[in-house]
């Protein structure tokens, strides 16, 4: 798996979790129009953090706070060296 498909599986099983509803997900959706609200991208960090084995925004060199789906991608992805 890629990392970009384990974020974007995480992200519609927070959603079914929480009961909320998806739109369609492009890398420009902005995180907050997702469907998602900042509980569940709480969530989706956490989960990811589980996942993936990384949590980017605790290394403390000015990671950016991602705004859209494809800026979380490439957090991830920057993360894992990939």
């Amino acid at each position: 798996m890629t990392v970009r498909t384990d974020i974007l599986d995480q992200i519609e099983a927070v959603a079914q979790e929480s009961g909320k509803a998806l739109v369609p997900l492009t890398d420009a959706t902005p995180l907050l129009e997702s469907g998602l609200d900042s509980l569940a991208i709480a969530i989706l960090v956490a989960n990811l953090e589980d996942r993936l084995g990384v949590d980017p925004f605790s290394v403390g060199d000015g990671v950016e706070i991602p705004r859209t789906v494809g800026d979380l991608v490439r957090v991830y992805e920057n993360a894992l060296g990939r």
